[in-house]
């Protein structure tokens, strides 16, 4: 079966969406208190993690040294590796099954982009977990028993005097208008279409009786 011509449009906007999404920074995480009123913050893009400002980073992480938390190296993020080439892949396979109009292939790339927002979400919530929690309290020179720094997944929160902000960024709205793009694309309704025929088959032959056909009757 064909998907509706409009489903698959959605899906195709879906797609370019989400490549466009690799044109800015994913989310961005912003540290507010009274020593830095201009605030600091950071963008996490697919493939690295910048200051907004020039040397914001690098502050960061010195702020991170005093509490025991890891620095930040985007170099050493894996999920930095591999999130633009998959993005990139989703989006020509988003294409491709728009192109071709299924109607399960396109529920399946809707799905499957969905999982993959899902999983994403998941993984970034553990590497902000995974940074606020473990420690390094032995060289820690400021040392809160029992306080983790964990950032919040979206929104704000207090971290001793600073305030925390974590928030998507364009290419994250890109990229969430993209799974409910495709999410819409995949549960729209509309009859599916059959394809149409090359060639009409030729009608078999039937016989017919005219009506002015000689009637034989037996007597």
């Amino acid at each position: 079966m064909f998907a509706p011509r409009l489903n698959r449009w959605l899906t195709a906007l879906a797609a370019l969406l989400l490549a466009s999404a690799l044109l800015f920074p994913l989310w961005s995480v912003s540290l507010i208190a009274p020593q830095y009123p201009e605030g600091l913050g950071m963008y996490i893009w697919a493939h690295t993690v910048t200051g907004v400002g020039a040397n914001d980073l690098q502050n960061i992480n010195g702020l991170n040294h005093y509490i025991g938390m890891q620095t930040i190296v985007p170099d050493a993020i894996p999920e930095l590796a591999i999130m633009r080439p998959g993005i990139l892949a989703m989006s020509a396979l988003g294409l491709l099954v728009a192109a071709l109009g299924r109607r399960r292939l396109l529920q399946a790339w809707a799905l499957a982009l969905v999982a993959a927002a899902l999983v994403g979400l998941v993984d970034f919530w553990k590497w902000e977990y995974d940074y606020g929690h473990h420690l390094d309290l032995e060289h820690a020179p400021i040392k809160v028993p029992g306080m983790s720094y964990q950032p919040p997944l979206i929104g704000s929160k207090q971290l001793l005097n600073f305030t925390a902000t974590s928030l998507p960024a364009t290419g994250g709205v890109l990229a969430i208008a993209a799974v409910v793009l495709a999410a819409g694309a995949a549960v729209l309704g509309g009859g599916a279409t059959q394809p149409t025929p090359s060639r009409r088959a030729p009608e078999p032959r039937a016989a017919r009786m005219s009506d002015d056909a000689p009637v034989l009757t037996h007597r």
